[in-house]
């Protein structure tokens, strides 16, 4: 899998990804490959969520082939950036692991013309407890104790409460070098969120896409911390589940109660499938259930929502948007997902999110 998606990982190593692709925003459904060659022209940017990078790059290598007059830079800066370039009318669409809290929400609407500024659900993915430990192939940690190593209150890898759960595994004497976001991310707000969800004895911080928790080491964007992880012995970060698999790290299991669970697309897949819609009309905000204890279901998870106007764009920026969000909807632009690592949306959600995408104007 690896040497098959080396191209998408040094495309997504760029903080900017180019697209060359177009489509008659018009005339696509959503159901087929969103390119289909209508002579369009033109560039717009977004920027946001670096968790989707490698989804998004590949989904750029994809549409790239189908026409080289419409040109999309996407740059990887982070959730909380790419809100705030939408806010600010930098970007025609933005890519966040968390959707828009009510006050970004009310600014976002005001840059959208005549509508509002919808999320609509593109990609999930695990957040991979990910760790850098030679000698241990297998590793369970408990929500009590993922929180105790990321608050530095565990700070040996050798300590009982990580031996107890990891009976057979050779865990040194040494200290856990633990890595966080140093920017604002979704993928933050997702894994604290999970924190104090299931473990709130342990995990009494501040919630939100900025880490407030003490110790550790920061590092900038999703391969920022995989990169981090890759180059130091003894580490532990979280990291959406396909830089896991680009790097050459290891995913902890989870147990939230119903056994211990690997971080796979499948099991992520189950936990995301039990989400609820919360956001009304073309707006499609879920909500997570952070301590689901269902055997087989791995419990830290996100989504992608890529944050655009319902009305309001530019002709030319809409003309961009529509068919990229279609092909990315579409059955191939999800079908590219699972075997780089992310959770495609499937069933009923997916209708809706095609439905939203085309009713864009």
């Amino acid at each position: 899998m690896k040497n098959r998606y080396l191209p998408i990982a040094a495309a997504a190593a760029a903080l900017t990804l180019t697209l060359a692709g177009c489509s008659d925003s018009g005339s696509d459904t959503g159901t087929g490959t969103g390119a289909s060659g209508s002579g369009l022209s033109g560039s717009i940017k977004a920027s946001g969520s670096s968790a989707q990078k490698n989804a998004m790059a590949d989904w750029i290598n994809a549409f790239q082939t189908a026409n080289p007059d419409v040109t999309i830079d996407y740059q990887a800066n982070g959730s909380g950036a790419g809100i705030q370039d939408f806010i600010n009318d930098q970007v025609a669409f933005a890519g966040s692991d968390a959707a828009l809290k009510p006050e970004e929400k009310t600014a976002a609407d005001a840059r959208c013309t005549g509508g509002e500024a919808i999320n609509i659900p593109m990609v999930g993915g695990a957040i991979a407890v990910a760790y850098n430990l030679e000698g241990v192939d297998s590793l369970t940690l408990t929500p009590d104790v993922i929180a105790g190593i990321f608050d530095s209150s565990i700070t040996k890898w050798n300590d009982p409460k990580i031996a107890e759960l990891n009976p057979d595994a050779a865990l040194p004497d040494a200290a856990i070098a633990q890595f966080h976001r140093s920017d604002e991310s979704g993928t933050t707000a997702n894994f604290v969120d999970y924190l104090a969800a299931t473990a709130p004895g342990v995990w009494t911080y501040d919630l939100g896409k900025a880490w407030t928790a003490p110790g550790g080491q920061g590092s900038k964007g999703s391969d920022g911390v995989a990169s981090s992880l890759s180059s130091t012995p003894n580490s532990i970060g979280y990291v959406e589940l396909s830089f896991v698999l680009d790097g050459d790290l290891k995913a902890a299991m989870v147990d939230n109660g119903g056994g211990a669970v690997e971080a796979t697309s499948a099991n992520a897949s189950t936990a995301i499938g039990a989400a609820t819609v919360v956001g009304q009309g073309g707006d499609l905000a879920l909500q997570l259930d952070p301590t689901i204890a269902e055997p087989g279901a791995y419990p830290i998870v996100l989504v992608t929502y890529e944050i655009v106007c319902t009305t309001g764009l530019p002709a030319d920026q809409l003309d961009i948007v529509k068919p990229f969000l279609q092909y990315a909807a579409s059955a191939d632009g999800q079908g590219e997902l699972e075997a780089i690592g992310y959770v495609p949306i499937t069933g009923e959600l997916l209708g809706k999110v095609q439905a939203s995408v085309d009713s864009l104007a």
